[in-house]
């Protein structure tokens, strides 16, 4: 018997107790004879890419009734980013996305669901409900909740990083108060993940490229028709991936990873993924890292302008054809033969040609001929700063900035390099350097979207580069180089970095340098100290204790201690 099956905990002589709660939850007979149906459904009305999923889940669970199944609900937490950030409870985030899979791995393993249906819309919810699929391997596809639409301000389209940018506006005295509460009127106009290609709707992207959502579903918008098609499909896709026993192990596939980055990179998607598909594949025990993300790169051209390095919204791809379109543009590179969850391979997600859609005066999807860059969106870097490597969006850096050196200004920790900001402490030349904001020195590896907007929006935009162990948001732009491994907090050599250091930058060449001399680093090292953890107790100390490095995904060690795994190929 499947350690899964629902029969566990509804047939024979001592199931009776068990088919009495059944019964308390209103079922018969008929019901409880049916498959079970877990709906993990991450809810919640604090997030607006999670406000509508309740009434998604209405849409998914009518499908499943009418394809044979019976579907149970449950919840998950799910942390808003853009509301967590900025200050110390952004510290929550990424752990959340292990809480999530382990929600969803207990309740299955309880209750014995012989299928799952994920739904979720957001940073951290949705890789963390991949990886319980993977871990649990039972039956299961996505419902990633879908974009929001675009805001309009002053005849102009903006989103939630408009207004991100524009505190650093009104500080440099370019946009009033007033202008300022229109625009953080207009820019989130409701429902659905924040409308550019930040981590959550790159996340979505990744999902469908993944071949773990129908065709379609990363795109169409939150509050449309398409998305409630979708999730009624989605009801009674579940119930044909049940009956031939098509498990995420016969999707997550190295091939399928090696797909999803492609068309991350080709989107200009969240530096994020960089941690979260190789968490995805380390439950799938698939080996997929960093170096893969390099090398992906600098064969996989970017082909979308979107929103924060460009103008595209979600919106914009989706009336171009959204994932689908991409996928046809990079075809040849693609293994189209891959299984997904629309009981099929890959190819027929595919278009039969891509539709030449403009705004703004370009292509939605540029050309293979005529692409945005030639290079994907990120870069690794490594050097004797970053041994274990670092992550920067390069698609999203200024000409100017992609070779910079300059003198280090080092903060330990978002806060104190926020201040320094707003009391005019930087100058142009700058590299600023923010450490112990790694996922055990943070804890949790918090974004930092505050101090990347400021500088974007501000007089400082391409002039000065930012470094650090800690990470940006999907809506961060600029020579910002994040994911430095080893971290601060395990006394890699950032922590040893003083202010006055020179630093040098090479994104086409890949590297990131400390220019110290050996004789003064020792010294260093023999006075430093680790700092004390910002939390003695509670989930975010245990959280630090466990967690690996973010060049491993972030994961947590399986064992007492925090060693990384090696990368597997």
């Amino acid at each position: 018997m499947d350690m899964y099956s629902s029969n566990q905990i509804k047939e024979g002589l001592s199931r009776a107790p068990h088919r009495s709660l059944l019964k308390a939850l209103g079922l018969d007979d008929e019901q409880i004879a049916r498959p079970f149906i877990g709906l993990a459904n991450s809810w919640t009305d604090v997030v607006p890419g999670h406000v509508h999923l309740d009434r998604l889940a209405a849409v998914v669970k009518r499908g499943v009734r009418e394809a044979g199944g019976t579907p149970f609900e449950f919840n998950t937490i799910a942390i808003c980013d853009g509301l967590a950030m900025g200050h110390q409870g952004m510290s929550a985030s990424l752990p959340s996305r292990e809480l999530v899979a382990d929600s969803v791995e207990l309740m299955t393993r309880a209750h014995c669901f012989d299928a799952l249906v994920l739904i979720a819309g957001c940073d951290k919810i949705v890789p963390g409900m991949l990886m319980a699929a993977a871990r649990l391997d039972v039956p299961a596809l996505m419902v990633t909740g879908g974009p929001m639409a675009c805001g309009r301000h002053r005849g102009e389209v903006v989103d939630l990083i408009t207004v991100f940018e524009a505190v650093a506006k009104v500080e440099a005295g370019r946009m009033s108060l007033e202008e300022l509460g229109e625009l953080e009127a207009a820019a989130c106009p409701g429902p659905g993940s924040c409308a550019g290609m930040f981590t959550a709707n790159t996340m979505a992207c990744v999902t469908e490229a993944l071949g773990f959502s129908l065709p379609g579903c990363s795109c169409a918008l939150a509050e449309s028709d398409q998305k409630n098609r979708i999730a009624h499909e989605s009801g009674r896709a579940i119930m044909g991936l049940l009956a031939g026993d098509v498990r995420p192990s016969a999707i997550l596939t190295r091939d399928s990873f090696v797909n999803a980055a492609r068309v991350d990179l080709a989107l200009g998607g969240s530096t994020n993924t960089a941690l979260h598909l190789p968490a995805i594949a380390h439950e799938a025990g698939v080996g997929f890292g960093l170096s893969d993300f390099d090398d992906l790169s600098r064969t996989t051209p970017h082909l979308s302008a979107m929103s924060p390095g460009g103008p595209m919204r979600l919106s914009h791809l989706d009336a171009a054809g959204g994932v689908g379109a991409v996928m046809k543009r990079l075809e040849d590179d693609l293994d189209l033969g891959v299984m997904t969850v629309n009981s099929g391979p890959l190819k027929d997600y595919l278009p039969a040609e891509v539709a030449k859609v403009e705004f703004f005066g370009q292509p939605v999807i540029h050309s293979l001929a005529d692409p945005v860059h030639a290079e994907g969106s990120l870069a690794v870097l490594r050097g004797n700063l970053a041994p274990q490597g670092a992550v920067v969006k390069q698609t999203a850096v200024s000409p100017g900035m992609l070779r910079h050196s300059g003198p280090a200004r080092v903060f330990d920790g978002e806060e104190a390099a926020v201040a320094a900001y707003t009391q005019g402490r930087l100058q142009a030349g700058d590299v600023v350097v923010v450490r112990y904001e790694g996922p055990a020195g943070g804890p949790g590896m918090r974004e930092m979207l505050a101090l990347t907007s400021l500088i974007s929006g501000g007089p400082l935009d391409g002039k000065v580069a930012l470094v650090t162990d800690g990470r940006f948001s999907g809506g961060s732009r600029g020579a910002a180089v994040g994911h430095v491994s080893p971290e601060a907090a395990r006394g890699s050599l950032l922590a040893l970095v003083q202010d006055g250091d020179r630093i040098v930058i090479d994104i086409p060449g890949r590297c990131l340098e400390l220019h110290v001399g050996d004789e003064e680093l020792a010294v260093r090292r023999a006075a430093w100290r680790a700092p004390a953890p910002r939390y003695q107790t509670g989930a975010l100390a245990r959280y630090a204790r466990l967690v690996t490095s973010a060049a491993q995904g972030a994961v947590l060690a399986d064992g007492p201690g925090p060693e990384p795994k090696e990368e597997r190929r």
